[in-house]
């Protein structure tokens, strides 16, 4: 799986070169940094200053690299597959190496920390149903409405939560009717090579 760049991490990314083979561990750093504890300007300028480069050339630098470290962490691009995606750059063999060394050294860590950003979704824990079913009222002598009633238990954060929800039987089959579908759709060749570069 290919990592397709936008004009505009691609362009963010051409500030590598202009930046010299010197300056790229500085950048590499940079970008580690941001991604553990957030951006840090003034990081950016005590390199540019050092390194006698424009902060500009810095920051997008770093963004660029940003970007390339999170996307092909994420979808845990193999090597060979990282090093076609970066050669649409035209860089130099040399700082081609530097770069898939650097995201080969830190995709693991790069992984723990954006596991760490997700945000904790709760999780199913049981679920109790009920059917009613009125048969009049006093307006109407003879009516049949059904109604079912379910108490979902959630876990979120180590607590347990419930939701109520109540829908008729004909909306109640319409939305198992979709997660079957779903539940198909993932047995698909293209689903599953997602999920597992997911995982």
């Amino acid at each position: 799986m290919l990592l397709v760049l936008s004009a505009e991490h691609r362009a963010h990314l051409g500030c590598l070169p202009r930046a010299g083979g010197a300056a790229f561990g500085e950048l590499g750093r940079l970008a580690l940094e941001q991604l553990r504890r957030g951006a840090a300007p003034r990081a950016c300028e005590s390199a540019a200053r050092q390194l006698n480069i424009g902060i500009d050339i810095i920051q997008h630098g770093v963004e660029g690299l940003v970007y390339l470290l999170t996307e092909s962490s994420k979808l845990m691009i193999s090597e060979v597959d990282f090093q076609d995606s970066i050669n649409v750059l035209g860089f130099s063999d040399e700082l081609n190496k530097s770069l898939l060394q650097l995201y080969l050294d830190n995709r693991k860590e790069i992984r723990s920390i954006l596991g760490e950003l997700a945000p904790r979704l709760p999780s199913y824990h049981s679920l109790e149903w009920r059917l009613d079913v009125q048969l009049a009222s006093r307006s109407l002598r003879q009516q049949i409405k059904p109604a079912v009633t379910m108490k979902l238990h959630l876990n979120q954060n180590e607590d347990q939560t419930a939701q109520v929800l109540q829908t008729d039987p004909a909306t109640l089959l319409h939305l198992i009717q979709q997660l079957e579908q779903a539940l198909g759709e993932m047995k698909m060749n293209h689903c599953r090579r997602i999920v597992r570069n997911m995982k």
